[in-house]
């Protein structure tokens, strides 16, 4: 008896592997699982995970904190440390240089008293002074005569140097264009005008920082002067009967510096003026100077020679490339460039010059320019 024959299916023919080229047999259901398996969204990190990432975030964030605090209390230490020696090791001329520099900055005035009693910065101070004088400018009755050799416009830069400044001088031939610009209204709560703002708005072609202002701390906005303020003729701050160290320009275009009262300002016909000091040279004279008269610091001085021409000066100061200079230094640059008549003006932080729209000094404020209520433009 033959066997049955029983009719089957054909067997499906496996797909190819594209890797082996060997046919590789996948149930259906096998196929559905894994393409559901691949499109489906990844599952989000489990909450362990996330949490360790933000511990390892805040213990850098701890680790850098820690770091800058060590630094910063290196860094005090260190200056606590250099001005201790300084105040109290075996140089009095390195004591009092310090000294000094330090009373004339706004910030720092402090420092020294951490070290040294009253009574001792006043002797030191005393022994690096300018002497006060009663002397002021007195005005030729001839006229300027203008230098020969440059015609009465000119304008010139140079490059000024010491032992531990550096700095610019700037010429200007004609007198009558350097002018007082300062704010519309003074008042404590009233923000100052950058130079180059005052510059911009006179169509001024340079300038620099001229009187002093309220300065709590180094932290003043530069909406207060100090002393007296003339513009054009008219006495903008100060009062008649008020004492003041003044520093400007008269109606014949003289640089006129020295201790003097509102009422004596204006019965000299002052057209422009603001205050500070102390004067350096008046009448040809260099004032009498006791040590080196301060310590390192930036400074702005003005001066004026017998021609006519006025030396507007900034020197560095506070900086790797130019500690600064004193009195001294300020006086015998003024004397080398031939002024008559020389004043200081507000210096520090504050020293600043423009020419052609760019500042050709470098200014020893850690924050840029600062807010000032007056400064001297060359239109």
């Amino acid at each position: 008896m033959s066997p049955k024959t029983v009719d089957t299916p054909p067997r499906r023919r496996p797909a190819a592997s594209r890797k082996s080229g060997k046919y590789i047999y996948r149930a259906p259901q096998r196929v559905a699982a894994e393409s559901a398996r691949v499109s489906a969204p990844k599952p989000a990190r489990p909450p362990r995970r996330a949490a360790h990432r933000k511990r390892r975030a805040v213990r850098a964030v701890a680790r850098v904190g820690v770091c800058f605090i060590v630094l910063l209390v290196a860094v005090l230490g260190l200056a606590v440390g250099g001005s201790f020696i300084f105040c109290k090791g075996p140089s009095p001329t390195a004591r009092d240089l310090f000294v000094n520099t330090m009373l004339e900055t706004s910030a720092l005035k402090f420092v020294p008293h951490l070290f040294l009693s009253d009574e001792e910065v006043e002797k030191i101070v005393q022994r690096n002074a300018v002497v006060q004088t009663d002397e002021t400018t007195e005005v030729p009755q001839e006229e300027f005569k203008p230098s020969a050799d440059k015609p009465l416009d000119t304008i010139e830069i140079e490059d000024v140097s010491g032992p531990t400044y550096k700095g610019k001088m700037m010429i200007v031939y004609d007198p009558s264009r350097v002018q007082v610009a300062c704010l519309d209204q003074f008042s404590p709560d009233t923000r100052g005008k950058k130079l180059e703002t005052f510059i911009e708005e006179a169509g001024a072609v340079g300038g620099v920082n001229a009187g002093g202002f309220a300065d709590e701390n180094g932290m003043g906005n530069g909406g207060m002067p100090l002393g007296l303020v003339v513009k054009d003729g008219v006495m903008l701050q100060g009062t008649a009967g008020g004492s003041y160290q003044v520093i400007g320009f008269d109606q014949g275009n003289h640089l006129i510096v020295g201790q003097m009262t509102g009422a004596e300002v204006m019965e000299r016909g002052m057209r422009d003026a603001v205050s500070f000091g102390p004067a350096f040279i008046i009448n040809g004279e260099p004032v009498d100077v006791t040590g080196s008269g301060g310590g390192l610091n930036p400074r702005t001085v003005i001066g004026q020679r017998e021609d006519g021409a006025v030396l507007l000066l900034v020197i560095d100061g506070r900086q790797p490339h130019s500690l600064g200079a004193n009195f001294q230094d300020c006086i015998k640059v003024m004397q080398d460039y031939g002024a008559i008549n020389a004043a200081n003006l507000d210096g520090g932080s504050s020293t600043q010059m423009m020419y052609q729209g760019e500042t050709i000094n470098v200014c020893a404020s850690l924050y840029g320019p600062r807010y000032l209520p007056t400064v001297w433009i060359v239109q």
